[in-house]
């Protein structure tokens, strides 16, 4: 994700922090400094949001634990002013995994909440209601228990990109069409936009923002479901590039401007003896003009660490590496060969083409149109 830098990893998972999330910090400490003109309490407020995005880290964590048990991978989890992000690879595709998934996250929070009101209970002589809380602070421990109680309690509103939406879809899925199922999902989420939004006239302006992101969030959901759909049943290797250009790592960035100004490629693949070695990107290859002289080998500069796709992945797989802030092109590649080439706009001609399909008018039956997804359509030969 743009703006954010790693800072460890948890379970074998990278731990992004967004540089908006530091302004937040800075702000609140300030903010309490000005308030009370006491650098103790502006260190406690600084604590406090420190614990807060632990919790925020540790219900993300749940998410991507729970995928992994189904042997999906989490790209990374970013920590946001909003909260947190876990990027999977993709979702299940089982409802009842979704299912499993979507509640691991909040389970750790009522797993949470339980710890706090065992520890109040027997240390502390019990829990202060909530409204004490907000108003006199009501200490850190029961600070911590109402933040697990209301992390939850938004979470399982059923609304996209909430877990509960992704709750209600699964719930859906297991007796309708995966896409109707999102479709009804992403129309209640939305119909809770207005709602927030709505009362966010009239009672907090920053339910208004909530009600944003929630209406955005239900239709990217539902239009990404209907790529899928759309791209379901077609393999990568009736949509890759075919004709396209390599380099060799002995090659020089000269040679590699030379085929970036001359054609349509945007990444080149490192060949060496038939099999692919690295990738170098167009990204790459500008930074890589800023710092070194046009003889410079192309092994030197070349990413080595890159996403591949076999002939026989499914597109709507590769659509989500494509768009989950990942590679523009992917080396589609069989046994270490280098077979061709998949890229973004490869996923958008196969979906021209899908729509204009599925739209035309009858048509003799002696002049149809090849079927979708054969390399015809998409390779610039």
């Amino acid at each position: 994700m743009g703006w954010s830098f790693r800072v460890g990893r948890i379970a074998g998972i990278d731990l992004h922090i967004h540089v908006t999330f530091l302004l937040l910090l800075g702000w609140i400490s300030l903010a309490h400094l000005l308030e009370h003109g006491d650098v103790a309490e502006a260190l406690g407020g600084l604590i406090f949001i420190l614990a807060l995005f632990t919790i925020v880290v540790l219900h993300e964590l749940g998410h991507a634990l729970a995928a992994r048990g189904f042997g999906i991978s989490t790209r990374d989890i970013t920590l946001l002013p909003i909260g947190g992000v876990a990027r999977l690879e993709r979702m299940p595709e089982e409802p009842r995994q979704e299912l499993v998934v979507a509640l691991a996250g909040p389970a750790v929070n009522v797993a949470l909440a339980f710890i706090f009101y065992l520890v109040l209970a027997v240390f502390y002589g019990g829990l202060a209601p909530v409204d004490g809380v907000v108003r006199v602070g009501g200490g850190f421990l029961n600070q911590l228990f109402w933040v697990n109680v209301s992390l939850v309690a938004f979470n399982l509103l059923p609304a996209f990109p909430m877990d509960g939406g992704r709750v209600l879809r699964a719930l859906l899925a297991m007796r309708l069409d995966y896409v109707r199922a999102t479709q009804i999902a992403a129309t209640v989420g939305q119909g809770f936009a207005l709602l927030l939004g709505f009362l966010g006239l009239f009672a907090n302006p920053f339910l208004v923002f909530i009600a944003l992101f929630v209406w955005m969030g239900a239709a990217r959901e539902a239009s990404m479901v209907q790529l899928r759909s759309a791209l379901d049943g077609i393999p990568v290797r009736r949509a890759m590039i075919t004709d396209f250009q390599t380099l060799h790592p002995r090659d020089s960035l000269g040679q590699a401007v030379e085929l970036l100004m001359a054609g349509f490629q945007q990444d080149f693949p490192v060949v060496d003896n038939g099999r692919l070695v690295g990738m170098l990107t167009r990204n790459a290859l500008a930074s890589a003009v800023r710092q070194h002289h046009s003889d410079t080998p192309v092994g030197e500069v070349m990413e080595r660490e890159f996403v591949t796709a076999e002939p026989r992945t499914m597109l709507h797989c590769a659509l989500a590496r494509l768009r989950n802030g990942g590679p523009r092109s992917i080396p589609v590649v069989q046994d270490g060969q280098l077979l061709g080439l998949l890229t973004a706009d490869n996923l958008a001609e196969v979906l021209m083409i899908q729509e204009a399909l599925h739209d035309r008018s009858p048509i003799d039956e002696n002049h149809r149109w090849p079927s979708v997804g054969t390399r015809h359509w998409v390779a610039r030969n």
